[in-house]
C-alpha cells in the first residue's frame, strides 16, 4: 500500500489492524480489505495523524488473513514520527518497521536530523544487530515512503492536486517515488467502500536510483512493471474527509499478469465521526 510503510514488535498477531493507537482528535484511522480474485486475502489499518502543532505521526500495519495467511504468514508494522516545520514541511525523526515472515522477524530503524540530514539505520534479525555502515550516496537526501506519502496527501487536501516526487531509502535500495495526477472522480459507496464522494485518482511509480537492485525487476518494482504492461500503474484515488486534515486513500488497484487486487476502505474514523461500510458491521 502506500507503497511502502513499525512501531511494535513481537508475534504476527501484534500486527492485527486494530492495536496501533487510540484516536485523537487529530487523527485519521482508516481500515482496509484487499480482494485478489474476489477472495478478502489481506487487512491494513493506517492511521495519520497531528500529535501537535509541531509534531505529525504516521503508521501501517497489515496482514495476510485466511487462506493466504495458511500459505504465506506475513504481517507488517510501519511508523513514522517527525516535525512539523515552519512553511508546512514535515520531516521524519524516525521511521520504524517490522515485518514478520513466518516468526521470523525483521527490524529496520530509521533515524533523521531536522534539518533533513539522515542519522542512521539500525537492522535486527531475530533479535541480533546486523547493522551496517551504509553510503551517504543512498541515503543522504532521503525521507520515508510515508512521509513522503503524506506529502501527496496534504497537496491534495490544499488543491485537489495530485503530484509529488521524493526519494526514498528503504535499507537496500534508492528510489524515486513518484505520483501523478489522472483525473478527477466521484465515487459510490458499495457494501465493500465506506467512501462516497469526490476523489482524485493518481498513478504511482518506482523509478530505481542506486542500491541493490537486480537486473530483472523483483517484488514490488515486478508487480509494477506488470501493471504497466497491463494498461495500469498502480492506482490510488484519495479524498478529502476530514477538514482540518490532508486527504486519505480510499480506494487502490493493482494489476498484476494474475488478476487485479483492490483495496477497500470498509471503515473510517476521526475524532468527530466514524463510517462503516455494510460488509464490516
Amino acid at each position: 500500500m502506500l507503497v511502502s510503510a513499525g512501531v511494535f514488535a513481537g508475534s504476527a498477531d501484534s500486527a492485527s489492524p486494530g492495536v496501533i493507537a487510540s484516536i485523537g482528535k487529530n487523527t485519521q484511522k482508516m481500515t482496509y480489505e484487499v480482494y485478489a480474485g474476489g477472495i478478502n486475502a489481506v487487512e491494513a489499518e493506517l492511521d495519520v495523524g497531528y500529535e501537535s502543532k509541531d509534531r505529525y505521526h504516521l503508521s501501517l500495519a497489515a496482514q495476510t488473513r485466511g487462506f493466504l495467511r495458511k500459505l504465506a504468514p506475513w504481517s507488517g508494522i510501519f511508523e513514522t514520527k517527525g516535525w512539523r516545520l515552519k512553511g508546512g514541511v514535515e520531516t521524519p525523526e524516525m521511521h520504524r518497521s517490522s515485518a514478520i515472515w513466518r516468526d521470523e522477524e525483521e527490524i529496520k530503524e530509521y533515524s533523521y536530523g531536522q534539518d533533513g540530514s539522515f542519522k542512521g539505520l539500525r537492522i535486527i534479525e531475530e533479535g541480533e544487530d546486523k547493522s551496517e555502515e551504509i553510503d551517504d550516496e543512498l541515503t543522504q537526501g532521503t525521507i520515508d515512503a510515508l512521509t513522503a506519502t503524506l506529502e501527496v496527501m496534504k497537496k491534495i487536501a490544499s488543491d485537489g492536486v495530485c503530484e509529488g516526487d521524493s526519494e526514498v531509502f528503504d535499507g537496500d535500495r534508492r528510489f524515486r517515488l513518484i505520483f501523478n495526477h489522472e483525473a478527477d472522480e466521484i465515487l459510490d459507496a458499495t457494501k465493500y467502500n465506506v467512501y462516497h464522494g469526490p476523489a482524485v485518482r493518481c498513478s504511482v511509480e518506482v523509478v530505481p536510483i542506486s542500491g541493490k537492485w537486480h537486473t530483472k525487476p523483483r517484488g514490488w518494482l515486478s508487480i509494477q512493471e506488470q501493471g504497466r504492461e497491463n494498461g495500469a500503474l498502480p492506482t490510488v484515488w484519495m479524498a478529502k474527509i476530514d477538514e482540518s486534515g490532508p486527504a486519505v486513500p480510499v480506494k487502490i488497484r493493482v494489476k498484476t499478469d494474475y488478476g487485479t487486487l483492490f483495496a477497500h476502505m470498509v471503515k473510517y474514523k476521526n475524532g468527530v465521526k466514524e463510517i462503516v461500510a455494510a460488509k464490516a458491521d
